[in-house]
Order: structure tokens, then sequence, then C-alpha cells
């Protein structure tokens, strides 16, 4: 199963105030022992809202947005990708985590979709541009 973790952004990571040297070592650390364990895919830190953007969907009318965003608590500020075996899984490595904030911060985890769930859904020739896709994208 993979999921994707989201680190909530803060009124801290908004501002773009760095983490300190010593969360940089604990998140290195913990980084570390995701990967010895095979669970972690990729992993990245995102730039405030400020510096991104957001493109509003209206039939075929595009709307770009200039962040940065309201609601702060509803922000991503960084993610990792992992494999696990399961919910309780990613659960427990995220028990683990150092606190990847200064403050009070929120830790989302949330499944990806995979084929299996997707299959009954999709037509022969929508599963076949998915599948080429993903072969595409894992260099093979």
């Amino acid at each position: 199963m993979r999921v994707m973790v989201l680190v909530k952004a803060t009124e801290d990571s908004e501002a773009g105030v760095m983490p300190t040297t010593e969360l940089f070592e604990a998140m290195g650390r913990f980084n570390d022992e995701l990967i010895k364990a095979g669970i972690l895919l990729t992993a990245d830190g995102l730039k405030p809202s400020s510096q991104g953007k957001r493109v509003a969907f209206d039939g075929p009318s595009r709307t770009v947005i200039d962040g940065p965003f309201a609601e702060t608590r509803e922000l991503v500020a960084g993610f990792w990708l992992w494999e696990v075996k399961d919910m309780d899984e990613a659960v427990a490595w995220v028990k683990r985590c150092p606190n990847p904030m200064p403050g009070p911060s929120e830790i989302e985890i949330r499944p990806l979709y995979e084929m299996a769930d997707l299959r009954e859904h999709l037509t022969p020739e929508v599963t076949e541009m998915h599948d080429r896709t993903r072969e595409k994208l894992s260099g093979n």
C-alpha cells in the first residue's frame, strides 16, 4: 500500500522560517530509518504558498490565483511517499517522527489509489494508457 504522508503547514512554515539545525538532523535520521526499512519512496519540503499558484477550473475557463493562500492549517509544507503494508504501519512510523515544526503541528496520512481500486471503473483503453504511463515513469 502506498501512502502520502503530508506535513501540514504552520504560520512559521508559511512565513518561510527554516527549521533548526537540530530539526534538520533529526529528520535526516528519521528519513535514514525509513530508507533502511525500505519504506521511503520520495520526500520533500515545499516552499511557502506565497511562492505558489493555483489554477481554478470552471468548465473551459482557467483562472490563475497567486499565493499566499488563506487557511494555513489546510496547506501542505512537505510530504513523504511511503510503501507500507497497511495504514497501521504508516501510523506507527508517523508516531516515531520528530515534530516537523517548532510548535504544534499535524501530519496527515492518505492512501493512494492503486490500479486494483480503479480497474472495474476504467475501460481497457484507459487502463492500458495508465499502465504505459506508469511504465514510463518507472523507467522500464
